[in-house]
C-alpha cells in the first residue's frame, strides 16, 4: 500500500492512536489483527461521510508460510464488506508485506469489514497477522478505483483445483494507466496485473531474457470514461485467450467488470465458472511513469521479486548448479537485472528487424561477454521504449566484478533489414540479495549510442 494521507471523508470507529483500529481480543493485541484457522472472523467498522470507493491496507504475514515450500505456500483471507464477499487476499510470506486491496463502492454511513480465514490456505498456515489495518476513501484515485476489474481465480487447470491461485500464478500487484481518448475530455483507463508466474505461455528462460523477470505481467481490462468519470457504454474490452482483445460482454458490480483468469498464462474470460471461490480486487489506483518499463511496479514493491523467485524454486524451474553457459534459468541472485531505453530506426533493405541484447564483461575475464539473450536471436529485445532484461553471471559475482555493460544489435529472423538501433539509457542495474530482494542499483547510464549493421556493438557503461 502506498503512503498517502488518510482521507478526511472516512472515520474509523474505535481506538486508533498507537494501538489498533478497534478494541480487539487478546489474540489481536497491540496494533495487529490476528485471524486464526478455525477461529472467529474479525471486524473493522468505519464511517464514510460520502459515497465512494474504499481501500484497505495493512502489512500481512502468516507464520509458518513460505511460497517456496509445497504445502506451506500461503494463507487465504476472505474479505467481506457489510456481509458481501468483495475480495480475497493470498498471504505468501511469514514476513510482513505491505498490501492494499479495493473494497468496492460504499455509501455514506456506517460499514463493517469482516476478515475470515478461508479455504485454499496451505496446511502449514494457522493464522494471519494484519498489522495496522487502515481503511480509507482516497479522493484523488476514485475514478481509477471505480472501474478496476474484479478478477475471479482460475479453476479450469489443473482439473478440479478451484484454489490454484493460492499456490501458483497468484496476483501480486495491480495498477492502471490513463491516456486521452479520441473524444475531447474523455480518457481511456487500462488495468494491468503482476502475477507471480505463468504456468503456460513464454518459457522461463525467454521471460528472463526478453522481459527481465519470471513474473507474468498482463493488461486485463480497458475502458473509456467521460469527463465525469462515467463509463462510456460499449468501450470495455479485455485481454482474452491467445492475447486477443475482446469486447467485454459480462456482468458488472457497480462499474467493476467481473472477469476470470481462464488460461495458463493468465488471460481473461468474461464468462465466470459457477462456484469459483476466489476473487481478487487489488488496489489499482497507482500508475507508473510512461517513460519506464512496466517492471518498475515491481521495483517499488521489492517483495514481489522474492515471491517470484520462491515460486521458481518450489516448481523446480531453477538449474542446479547455476551455469551461465546454458540457457536454463539459474539462481536468480546470480543475474544482473537491467532496464534500458532504445529505439529502432527505418529499415534500409529487406530482412528481419533487429533487436538489442545487453552484455556484461567481468574484470576477471574481459574476453568473455555474458549476453542477456544467451545468443538466441529471438530472445533479444525487439520492442522500443523502456524494456527490462537480465544477464546471468557466474555465482558469487558482485558489483565490484563488473568491467562493462555493452549493447549488441541482433537481427531476430532471416536476413537483416539494416535498421539502426539507438540506446539512450540504462535506468538501473541491480542484483538480488540473499533473500531475493533487489539491492541498490549499481549501473546507470544516459547518452546516445547507435548500433548499425556494420558497427553492431558498443560499450554503454564502465565503473
Amino acid at each position: 500500500m502506498r503512503s498517502r494521507a488518510r482521507s478526511a471523508a472516512l472515520v474509523l470507529t474505535g481506538a486508533f492512536a498507537g494501538t489498533s483500529l478497534l478494541p480487539l481480543p487478546p489474540a489481536a493485541a497491540g496494533d495487529a489483527l490476528v485471524i486464526e484457522r478455525g477461529g472467529p472472523a474479525r471486524t473493522l467498522k468505519f464511517y464514510a461521510d460520502r459515497d465512494g470507493e474504499a481501500v484497505i491496507g495493512f502489512k500481512a504475514s502468516a507464520p509458518g508460510v513460505s511460497w517456496a515450500r509445497k504445502g506451506a505456500e500461503a494463507a487465504v483471507v476472505a474479505v467481506d464488506v457489510d456481509g458481501r464477499h468483495v475480495t480475497d487476499l493470498v498471504v505468501p510470506s511469514s514476513s510482513p508485506i505491505k498490501r492494499s486491496l479495493g473494497l468496492g463502492p460504499v455509501k455514506r454511513g456506517k460499514h463493517k469489514v469482516t476478515l475470515r480465514f478461508a479455504k485454499g490456505s496451505a496446511d502449514a498456515a494457522k493464522r494471519v497477522r494484519l498489522t495496522r489495518p487502515e481503511v480509507e476513501l482516497p479522493k484523488a484515485d476514485q475514478v481509477a478505483l471505480r472501474h478496476a476489474p474484479i478478477v475471479v481465480g482460475r479453476t479450469g487447470w489443473p482439473l478440479g483445483d478451484a484454489y490454484q491461485n493460492a499456490t501458483t500464478d497468484t496476483p501480486l500487484i495491480a495498477w492502471h494507466e490513463s491516456r486521452a481518448a479520441a473524444t475531447a475530455g474523455h480518457r481511456v483507463l487500462e488495468y494491468s496485473v503482476v502475477w507471480s508466474n505463468e504456468d503456460g505461455g513464454t518459457d522461463s528462460p525467454a521471460l528472463m531474457a526478453r522481459w527481465g523477470r519470471t513474473t507474468d505481467i498482463e493488461w486485463v481490462y480497458r475502458v473509456e470514461v467521460d469527463a465525469q468519470g462515467r463509463r462510456v457504454d460499449g468501450t470495455g474490452v479485455y485481454q482474452a485467450p491467445a492475447h486477443q482483445t475482446f469486447k467485454f460482454a459480462g456482468r458488472y458490480e457497480g462499474d467493476h467488470p467481473v472477469l476470470q483468469t481462464c488460461t495458463q498464462n493468465n488471460n481473461m474470460c468474461d464468462v465466470i465458472s459457477p462456484g469459483a471461490p476466489l476473487r481478487f480486487l487489488p488496489d489499482a489506483s497507482r500508475t507508473r511513469p510512461t517513460d519506464r518499463a512496466r517492471e518498475i511496479v515491481m521495483d517499488r514493491e521489492p517483495w514481489a521479486y522474492q515471491i517470484m523467485a520462491q515460486e521458481m524454486i518450489r516448481e523446480g524451474r531453477i538449474e542446479k548448479p547455476s551455469d551461465p553457459s546454458t540457457v536454463q534459468v539459474g539462481d536468480q541472485r546470480t543475474y544482473l537485472w537491467l532496464e534500458l531505453t532504445k529505439t529502432t530506426g527505418a529499415a534500409t533493405g529487406d530482412g528481419s528487424k533487429p533487436g538489442v541484447a545487453l552484455g556484461v564483461r567481468l574484470k576477471s575475464d574481459p574476453s568473455r561477454l555474458y549476453r542477456s539473450d544467451h545468443s538466441q536471436p529471438t530472445w533479444s529485445i525487439e520492442r522500443d521504449g523502456a524494456a527490462s532484461t537480465t544477464v546471468e553471471l557466474p555465482e558469487g559475482t558482485t558489483a565490484a566484478d563488473l568491467a562493462s555493460v555493452e549493447a549488441v544489435r541482433q537481427p531476430v529472423g532471416t536476413g537483416d533489414n539494416g535498421a539502426p538501433s539507438t540506446v539512450t539509457a540504462i535506468h538501473r542495474g541491480f542484483f538480488l540479495g540473499a533473500s531475493y530482494v533487489p539491492q541498490a542499483s549499481v549501473v546507470r547510464w544516459n547518452g546516445s549510442v547507435t548500433l548499425t549493421k556494420t558497427a553492431p556493438t558498443a560499450v554503454l557503461w564502465r565503473p
